[in-house]
């Protein structure tokens, strides 16, 4: 049985962000964030990376935008419940384009919970991301 409330298996969303000077530096304003690996490119160029990269925080903030995506779709109001199993696989540097693919792979009705898993992957095609967002969905008012 499918409750239309809640997003069905299967259902997906893609979200896609060129990573900017601009983004870092407010996020690091917004978090208090100012480590060097992120606002210091001095401090990078003597660094394996050789260049400065988004908060790790940032990136996985861009799959909460896929998750909006995909919610609005289908009709579901849903909040984040939490993620598990994120792995940073390797750094976003400023300038790079990332792709957000988010796809349901399980809900428990009865808990009113999708599992979407969430990948984001570099323009040169190397994942950067990987975890499980949880949703928690509410129903409609009036609804069980």
């Amino acid at each position: 049985m499918t409750v239309p409330w809640l997003p069905p298996v299967g259902a997906s969303s893609v979200f896609r962000k060129t990573v900017t000077e601009s983004d870092v530096g407010l996020f690091a304003g917004i978090t208090g964030d100012f480590a060097p690996q992120h606002v210091d490119d001095e401090y990078m160029r003597s660094r394996p990376q050789g260049r400065r990269i988004a908060h790790g925080v940032l990136t996985l903030g861009l799959t909460s935008t896929a998750a909006a995506r995909l919610c609005d779709a289908h009709g579901v109001t849903a909040v984040s419940y939490g993620y598990d199993r994120v792995r940073f696989l390797r750094p976003v540097y400023l300038g790079e384009t990332v792709t957000v693919d988010y796809v349901v792979e399980r809900v428990d009705e009865a808990a009113r919970k999708a599992f979407a898993a969430m990948t984001a992957t570099a323009q040169d095609g190397e994942r950067c991301l990987v975890g499980t967002h949880v949703l928690y969905c509410y129903p409609p008012e009036g609804a069980a």
